[in-house]
């Protein structure tokens, strides 16, 4: 009962002091899950985040799910997606009662535009965290810089491309060179 109660009031941390969304929740999520409790590895932690976004639903709570299920099944699946939604949810309700009350608060509005700033970089982080500890393999490396070339590109040339269809094609290139690897080393 102790592990589902630390579940729960850990992944209820997160999601209070947490803005911006899945990607921004990331980092707290490995320094939580990876570095003070121990409940998963860093290579689980990469893995979790590559399933999380590939699969439906916000990553983030797709990453509690995992988490919590590793450590105490369902039980533990249920405390830290509890956890990881309730302070959100209240948040949203709260502000939403009071919304155009609330955008007219002046210090409101600027806080608002330092926390896009602090987003931005808890998604940088958790992107630096990763590559840093990812195995260099050339494969890897490469699919990687030239998925962030991509979107960069995209970004500045202000075309529309669609992450799912760029995880699919980095998938794909992955699997077809893997197979041709494999396929060469056994002739």
């Amino acid at each position: 009962m102790n592990t589902i109660m630390d579940l729960f009031f850990s992944f209820a941390e997160i999601g209070l002091f947490t803005f911006g969304g899945g990607y921004a929740m990331i980092a707290l999520i490995e320094n939580m899950c990876v570095e003070k409790k121990r409940w998963i590895t860093h290579d689980e932690m990469m893995n979790i985040t590559v399933i999380a976004e590939s699969t439906p639903g916000p990553i983030a709570i797709n990453c509690a799910t995992y988490v919590g299920y590793r450590q105490k099944g369902f039980a533990g699946a249920l405390a830290a997606t509890l956890g990881i939604i309730l302070p959100s949810f209240c948040i949203i309700y709260i502000i939403s009662v009071f919304f155009d009350r609330f955008l007219e608060i002046t210090w409101i509005t600027h806080a608002f535009m330092g926390i896009r700033i602090a987003v931005g970089i808890l998604i940088l982080d958790a992107g630096l965290k990763m590559f840093r500890k990812m195995k260099k393999k050339r494969l890897p490396v490469s699919i990687m810089l030239c998925s962030c070339a991509a979107v960069l590109a995209a970004d500045l040339l202000s075309v529309h491309l669609s992450s799912i269809l760029l995880m699919i094609t980095a998938g794909m290139i992955s699997l077809l060179l893997s197979l041709a690897e494999m396929k060469g080393g056994n002739a």
